[in-house]
């Protein structure tokens, strides 16, 4: 009895897994950098690709590593008018503020990105370090319903070298 050979199916370069991809650029817009830094660096940014089953703390986790980072502070996502309206929708970390702030949406670690009902050209910001505020401000660039294969999330471009943490640390 002979055994017959099954052909492996080839895959796409794509692949649809239920949610979509987001690609975002990070801009900086404040923090404690040197005016001579900002110089030699006048625009700060970093293009993220994230899918949409992936978390804010995901999203984090990738802007704190493409800018960077070494200490952890705490965080926080704001969705309003603009990337930092005291209106708007805030997703913050757990246990971080009081429960019965009405601007409050969600943790991060449960807010995956196709809930959030983004938007082609639509801008969001997140605030890192509350003593030191650096401000970033998150631009939608493309939704995508097909998913490239690979390890996500992931930086795909750089603009700019990243400042260092603390006003100190500058060379």
């Amino acid at each position: 009895m002979s055994k017959k050979r099954v052909a492996k199916k080839e895959t796409d370069e794509t692949e649809s897994l239920g949610s979509r991809l987001y690609t975002l650029e990070v801009f900086i817009l404040s923090g404690p950098v040197s005016e001579k830094f900002l110089k030699r660096n006048s625009e700060i940014s970093r293009t993220i690709k994230i899918r949409g089953d992936q978390s804010l703390e995901d999203l984090h986790a990738v802007i704190f590593n493409a800018f960077d980072r070494s200490d952890e502070h705490m965080y926080e996502f704001q969705f309003g008018k603009g990337p930092d309206d005291p209106k708007g929708r805030r997703y913050v970390l757990p246990n971080a503020f009081d429960s019965s702030d009405r601007n409050i949406a969600g943790g991060v670690a449960r807010t995956i990105m196709d809930s959030l009902d983004l938007k082609v050209d639509q801008a969001f910001g997140y605030w890192f370090d509350f003593g030191d505020d650096w401000w970033r401000q998150i631009n939608v660039l493309a939704i995508e319903d097909q998913v490239s294969k690979g390890a996500y999330p992931k930086v795909v471009k750089r603009v700019g070298k990243s400042p260092p943490q603390y006003a100190d640390e500058e060379e």
